[in-house]
């Protein structure tokens, strides 16, 4: 059945009344937190859609540190900065040291690695490395070498075990001139023997043997024979001298030198310690110089301190920090950077955090917020 013209104007009407509703509704406002409304991008929404990040941490002071059961240092206090700035979070998982963190990294425990961690083209091969952080480099810890007094060293030398043992021979060498000159002298009327008995004749022997090793004999023997032996005895002392200061310098030197580490030329043969997986490790056994590993640099620095190492290479600002700190005149560091490196933050190849971690790294270097951490840490600006 067809319908009515009237009915045809009543549908028009009930159309046109239902477009005019819904162009007067308003849309819907924005999603809000706490009242204020959240205006939507790409970025906002990408950020919150990823998961909480697993940041783990080596323990290496400055950069890393406990304190008070929190963890500060130089690294953590820029990743704070850094994760604001790009909107990340993340829970910290403490590594006993850098081999054990790049490992954590490697096998996508962790996503983000922080301390210390050189750029090196090894490691650039398997992680993805953040713009640098920290420029620095290898550096040479010993013990603290008080200034030398020159008497206390020359009675140290008088009494050294080489010295001791060079005035033992000697005064055995010089019983044997003495006694053949008493022989030959004795019975002589006019002769360098005042005294017949073999006390106190050979007294005079020796004594006369003694000054002639020490080229102040006033008299020589009146026999023939007695000649004979003092001019061969003549010969004898001054090879016998000769000996004697060139051994006793050589002993005094090599004591001097023995503690004496003021760059990487002095390590060969010496006993050096470093920490496990560090960059330090590999420049010690690239250059054949002997290395005993630590997990950790306070073990590194306690073997130095108990005598077990000669000296501790590693990153400079670890060692100047402990240096002036808990180190404080016991150790010493000597000697100008070596190696020098770029330290950065590690995440797995092709990581998403990288980008806005770099993003976020040189704004921060921009706005100055870098150079205020640095001088806490540093005491000066980079």
């Amino acid at each position: 059945m067809r319908k009515s013209q009237k009915e045809r104007g009543i549908g028009r009407k009930i159309a046109g009344v239902f477009l005019l509703l819904c162009l007067s509704v308003e849309p819907l406002p924005a999603q809000t937190t706490q009242g204020i409304p959240v205006k939507p991008s790409a970025s906002t929404s990408s950020v919150s859609a990823r998961p909480k990040l697993r940041v783990a941490v080596g323990l290496i002071k400055p950069f890393v540190l406990e304190e008070d059961g929190k963890l500060t240092g130089f690294s953590i206090e820029l990743w704070d900065k850094i994760s604001q700035e790009a909107g990340l979070a993340g829970d910290f998982a403490v590594k006993s040291n850098v081999k054990e963190l790049l490992a954590s990294i490697k096998s996508q425990k962790s996503d983000i690695g922080i301390a210390a961690l050189s750029i090196t083209a090894d490691r650039d091969k398997e992680f993805d490395f953040s713009y640098p952080i920290f420029e620095g480099g290898l550096q040479i810890l010993v013990l603290s070498q008080p200034s030398a007094n020159p008497v206390t060293s020359f009675v140290e030398g008088i009494f050294s075990a080489t010295f001791l043992q060079l005035i033992g021979i000697m005064l055995i060498i010089i019983l044997v001139p003495a006694h053949v000159v008493w022989l030959f002298e004795r019975r002589r009327e006019v002769s360098l023997i005042s005294a017949k008995n073999y006390f106190p004749g050979i007294f005079e022997a020796c004594w006369w043997a003694l000054s002639t090793l020490a080229t102040q004999a006033e008299e020589m023997p009146k026999s023939p024979a007695g000649r004979v032996v003092a001019l061969i005895w003549m010969f004898t002392s001054v090879v016998f001298i000769a000996y004697f200061t060139a051994t006793v310098t050589t002993s005094l030197t090599v004591q001097q030198l023995k503690s004496n580490i003021n760059g990487p030329s002095d390590l060969p043969g010496k006993n050096v310690a470093s920490v496990t997986g560090s960059t330090s490790v590999a420049y010690l056994r690239e250059n054949n110089i002997k290395v005993t590993e630590f997990p950790r640099s306070g073990d590194a620095f306690d073997a130095l301190i108990q005598k077990q190492v000669d000296a501790v290479v590693f990153d400079a600002p670890v060692l100047l920090y402990y240096a002036s700190r808990d180190g404080k005149g016991k150790v010493q560091v000597v000697g100008n950077l070596f190696r020098q490196e770029s330290y950065g933050i590690v995440f797995s190849p092709n990581s998403p955090y990288r980008k806005p971690v770099n993003t976020a790294l040189l704004t921060l270097k921009e706005n100055g917020t870098y150079q205020e951490i640095y001088k806490k840490w540093f005491g000066a600006d980079n």
